[in-house]
């Protein structure tokens, strides 16, 4: 029997976690950085296409159809005992897209232009960023959308969802989101 997937179920398959764990986001982060890494020192491009899948489906869908988001949810995050910090989901995920740009942008400067030192170097400043997230917490993306807030760029509807979220992380529920 053949299953007809509904608009809710697919409304749930394509959205993004809100709130969005800072753990699985910083696992996700590390992964890219691993990734990315290998891509440049062992000169394996066609690993662009897979770079850049994962930032589009953890864009459309967050971690529901990326393998990286997918092993840091569901496997990850609950080996290393199931940690949680809820932060706002908004910002994770233009700081995926702005990840996407950069890998479509170093993949389209491979095969479509020929300049393979320079999509490396795309892709170096795209490790950068991803450091900061993966060591440290600092996610660029979330910072620049932040920017964007304050300057009335980002829907005053969004401005609220950001700032006023109490619920757990999605698949997570209230007692360990208020562990450390």
């Amino acid at each position: 029997m053949r299953v007809i997937p509904t608009s809710n179920s697919l409304a749930e398959v394509f959205s993004f976690p809100h709130p969005a764990n800072e753990y699985a986001a910083r696992m996700v982060a590390g992964m890219v950085v691993i990734l990315s890494v290998g891509i440049i020192l062992f000169q394996v491009p066609w690993l662009m296409y897979v770079l850049a899948y994962g930032f589009l489906a953890r864009v459309l869908t967050g971690p529901t159809l990326s393998p990286m988001g997918m092993l840091a949810t569901r496997v990850l995050v609950p080996l290393f005992g199931n940690h949680v910090k809820p932060v706002a989901g908004p910002p994770k995920r233009f700081a995926q897209t702005v990840g996407l740009v950069f890998s479509v942008t170093a993949l389209l400067l491979y095969y479509a232009f020929g300049l393979s030192m320079v999509a490396y170097g795309v892709l170096g400043v795209l490790v950068f960023f991803a450091v900061l997230e993966a060591a440290v917490g600092f996610c660029a993306g979330c910072f620049v959308f932040g920017i964007m807030m304050r300057l009335s760029i980002i829907p005053e509807e969004t401005c609220e969802k950001c700032n006023n979220f109490h619920l757990p992380v999605s698949g997570v529920t209230e007692s360990q989101a208020s562990a450390p």
